[in-house]
């Protein structure tokens, strides 16, 4: 990566387009641009990143986890365009993220998840053939470090409240202060409903 506070748009979008082109299953699955700092106390307040080029202009707005939709936009490509950063591009890595989409209710069917899980570890296999022997643990939600927010996991009789805990929204992120819940599918019945009141910064699978 360049030290000049831009990266390659082209290389971005080598790297984003493997999803949409990607033809298997992926219903419950989103893919975006992330740009993570380095070091765990690396803000994202303030952080901007643009797309620019001879003919092109965007702002990509980030969230709370630096991540945004990255437009594959033919013009940029051949044009070369930059995504300009207005810090040290040392400090930051860029790459694409897999999350899987929330739902406006709230209200997850945990077969929904597995599958989501699953189409997950499809495309990683697919991306890296290395991640053969890997499998799918369950989902992660992941809070701003502040909320409040909860996850319940309903039962035919009962409903549970997922512990909380501190940590990264994804794997190897060095921002380490989300709220986070794990549903993990070996700790609970094959179906049963999980409920997140609140909307998360991200569902991550988890896949080890």
């Amino acid at each position: 990566m360049q030290e000049a506070g831009w990266v390659s748009y082209r290389d971005a979008y080598r790297s984003m387009v493997i999803f949409a082109k990607y033809g298997k299953a992926k219903n419950f699955l989103q893919n975006h641009f992330q740009v993570a700092p380095k070091d765990g106390g690396g803000l994202l307040d303030g952080l901007r990143l643009t797309l620019s080029g001879r003919t092109t202009q965007l702002n990509l707005p980030l969230d709370a986890t630096g991540r945004t939709t990255l437009p594959l936009l033919k013009a940029a490509y051949d044009e070369n365009a930059m995504l300009v950063l207005n810090r040290r591009i040392a400090d930051f890595t860029f790459k694409p993220r897999i999350s899987i989409v929330a739902r406006v209710d709230g209200v997850y069917e945990s077969a929904d998840l597995r599958a989501a899980c699953d189409q997950a570890l499809q495309y990683t296999r697919y991306t890296d053939p290395g991640n053969g022997n890997r499998h799918c643990a369950g989902v992660r939600f992941a809070f701003l470090p502040k909320s409040d927010a909860a996850v319940r996991i309903r039962e035919p009789l009962r409903e549970s409240v997922l512990p909380a805990g501190e940590g990264a929204a994804f794997d190897g992120d060095a921002n380490t202060h989300f709220r986070v819940m794990t549903y993990r599918f070996a700790e609970w019945p094959e179906r049963v409903l999980v409920i997140s009141q609140n909307a998360p910064v991200a569902i991550v699978p988890v896949i080890e």
